[in-house]
C-alpha cells in the first residue's frame, strides 16, 4: 500500500460509494475555492487597504452579495448531498437479505433466501496466517454474496453495540442490541473486501474483522459451510 493510498478513500465496487466519492472531491474543491477568496480578500484589505475605493466601504450591494453567496454555497452542497444520501438509504426490493449479528468478538451470518446458511466467523490468529494473508483482517469464515444482486444486510448485536463497515462499499451500520438497522448492498463487480469494526466496543475492538467475497451467482448457490 503507498503513503498515498493509506490517506485516501479507497476504490469503491458499488455506484453509492463511487458518487460518495465524488462528493468528497466536490466539497473538497469547494472548501478551497472558498478559502482561496477568503485569503485573497483578507490580503487586500490587510496589506493594500490605502488602494482600496472608498466606496467599498460601506457599500450596500457588496453586503448583498456576501449574504447571498453563503446561501447559494449551502444549497450547492445541500442538494448533492441529500441526493446521495436518497440512494444510499432509499428503500427497494431485495433479491437476497443477510442477517449480521455481532458478538463477542465474533459475527453471526445467516439467511434463508436461496442458498440458506448460519455459521459463524472467526478472526484467523497470527500464529495460523500463511504467506499472502493480512494481518487482523483474515477470518475464518468469510461472507459469500453474488456480486450485481440487489441485497439487504440486516445488523444486530447480543451484547454491546457494534458496527459492521465496508469501506470498498462506502458503509457503515451501527450494531445495536435489541434493535435491526439496515444497509443496502450492490456490487458491480467480483472480489474480495475488508471491513472492520468501527465502534470502540471493548478490549478486543481491533481483532473483529469482516470479509466479504462478492462472486457469481452460480459459485454463491455451490458454496457450502
Amino acid at each position: 500500500m503507498s503513503m498515498y493510498s493509506a490517506f485516501s478513500l479507497p476504490d469503491h465496487v458499488n455506484l453509492e460509494g463511487m458518487e460518495i466519492d465524488a462528493f468528497h472531491g466536490f466539497v473538497l474543491s469547494t472548501l478551497a475555492f472558498i478559502s482561496s477568496v477568503v485569503f485573497f480578500f483578507g490580503y487586500v484589505v490587510f496589506h493594500k487597504k490605502n488602494s482600496l475605493h472608498s466606496n467599498i466601504y460601506g457599500s450596500s450591494w457588496l453586503e448583498t452579495v456576501w449574504s447571498v453567496t453563503p446561501i447559494f454555497v449551502l444549497l450547492v452542497l445541500t442538494l448533492p448531498s441529500i441526493s446521495l444520501l436518497y440512494m444510499i438509504e432509499g428503500i427497494y426490493t431485495p433479491l437476497l437479505t443477510v442477517k449480521a449479528t455481532r458478538h463477542q468478538w465474533y459475527w453471526n451470518y445467516e439467511t434463508r433466501d436461496y442458498n440458506e446458511f448460519e455459521y459463524d466467523s472467526y478472526i484467523v490468529p497470527e500464529s495460523k496466517l500463511i504467506k499472502g494473508d493480512l494481518r487482523i483482517l483474515e477470518v475464518d469464515n468469510s461472507l459469500c454474496l453474488p456480486y450485481g444482486t440487489d441485497i439487504k444486510i440486516l445488523t444486530t448485536a447480543n451484547d454491546v453495540i457494534h458496527s459492521w463497515a465496508l469501506p470498498a462499499l462506502g458503509l457503515k451500520s451501527d450494531a445495536v442490541p435489541g434493535r435491526l438497522n439496515s444497509i443496502n448492498i450492490h456490487s458491480i463487480k467480483s472480489g474480495s473486501y475488508y471491513g472492520q469494526c468501527s465502534e470502540i466496543c471493548g478490549i478486543y475492538h481491533s481483532f473483529m474483522p469482516i470479509h466479504v467475497e462478492f462472486v457469481n451467482w452460480d459459485s454463491f448457490l455451490n458454496v457450502t459451510w
